[in-house]
């Protein structure tokens, strides 16, 4: 049930209707234009509650979990980030086998049964609820829109759990590891990409999202302020905000890094017609899909002879650097844009607990030496 937009607003701006067929209570349809609203939030509020204040019954009492989904997708689609419309995409490939239930029949039962579906999926514990986690917000969405009530079936849900599931390790090149795979980079745009990630931290979509106005060469800093959404080819691509709020920052750059960014600045000067600061730093007047930047690291880690990590590895990387050389959380937290630092304490606890143990081997290496210090007098 789309809403429209009227090329002719009203005089305050109100350009949003929706146009609904309904069943009257005397059983016959018939259809329904609505007056115009300033937005397309408040025109698809409007409608629903419409819907609901005409006594559709019929119509709401027969509406399926697909098509609920795609009303909900439909309503997200102005509130939230592509990014997060993205992921609501993925998710709901794993809600087919409820697509033709009627929510007025969706029961425990039927609950159970797509569970077990879930179960025998090849999927972590932990994206199994984050798919539960958006069934949840179907539901809910539902009871506020549509008046459903499903209180009987929430209080038996409850998350996905395998105690017996190992954890999967987090990978992160050392430093050594790190210049290892770096000297067999020759192309400049790449080693500058590598360099981006490990030294920075970086997301993918905040690399790729780096444009040459974001550079400082004389202050030696980079901006991050935005980042490239997913995309497919590289003429399909937008920006979005960062992560999180947080995730603005400022980020310093190493000598190294600076005097190969002047190099390839100069570099694209030469080869891209009509160059711009607002060209992207990793790729041209577009950026560079994800796919080729994966690529070539698959490549260079074999070529190089080292493990092969994530992409997002190089940022667990980063932080694993941090930290060896003594960065408190606070400091790993603001570096890396965490919106809370529990997300960087819970991520990286395990890696405190190592430099905990080396700063108590070498206290351990001092007092040795005191010792034997004091047998020579």
């Amino acid at each position: 049930m789309p809403v429209y937009k009227d090329k002719h607003p009203t005089k305050d701006g109100r350009c949003w209707f929706f146009r609904t067929r309904y069943k009257k209570l005397d059983g016959t349809h018939d259809q329904y234009h609505s007056k115009k609203y300033m937005t397309k939030r408040e025109a698809q509020e409007a409608e629903a509650e419409f819907l609901i204040k005409s006594q559709d019954e019929a119509n709401v009492s027969a509406l399926s979990f697909k098509q609920l989904i795609d009303l909900f997708i439909e309503n997200r689609s102005t509130i939230v980030k592509d990014t997060t419309m993205y992921n609501y995409k993925n998710k709901k490939v794993y809600l087919e086998p409820l697509y033709n239930v009627k929510l007025k029949n969706f029961n425990i039962d039927v609950y159970e049964r797509w569970r077990r579906y879930i179960i025998t999926c090849n999927l972590s514990t932990r994206y199994k609820n984050d798919i539960y986690k958006f069934l949840k917000s179907l539901l809910n969405y539902a009871s506020d829109w549509y008046g459903f009530n499903f209180v009987h079936v929430y209080r038996k849900m409850h998350n996905f759990n395998n105690p017996n599931e190992m954890p999967k390790e987090m990978q992160f090149f050392t430093y050594d590891e790190f210049q290892k795979f770096l000297s067999v980079e020759e192309d400049i745009k790449f080693r500058c990409a590598w360099q981006l990630l490990y030294y920075c931290g970086l997301r993918i979509g905040e690399l790729k999202g780096i444009t040459w106005k974001d550079i400082d060469f004389e202050n030696r800093k980079v901006t991050i302020n935005k980042q490239i959404t997913q995309q497919s080819c590289r003429s399909k691509w937008q920006f979005a905000p960062p992560k999180t709020a947080k995730s603005n920052r400022v980020l310093p750059l190493t000598k190294v890094l600076v005097n190969d960014l002047i190099k390839l600045k100069e570099s694209d000067k030469e080869i891209l017609f009509g160059f711009k600061d607002s060209f992207f730093v990793i790729g041209d007047v577009a950026p560079q899909v994800s796919s080729t930047i994966t690529a070539r690291k698959n490549r260079n880690c074999e070529l190089a002879g080292v493990k092969q990590i994530r992409i997002h590895d190089f940022r667990h990387s980063c932080a694993s650097l941090l930290i060896y050389k003594g960065a408190n959380i606070n400091t790993v937290s603001q570096f890396l844009g965490h919106s809370k630092i529990e997300e960087t304490l819970n991520t990286y606890t395990h890696l405190y607990k190592n430099a905990l143990t080396d700063i108590t081997s070498l206290i351990d290496d001092m007092n040795e030496e005191q010792n034997n210090d004091f047998l020579t007098l």
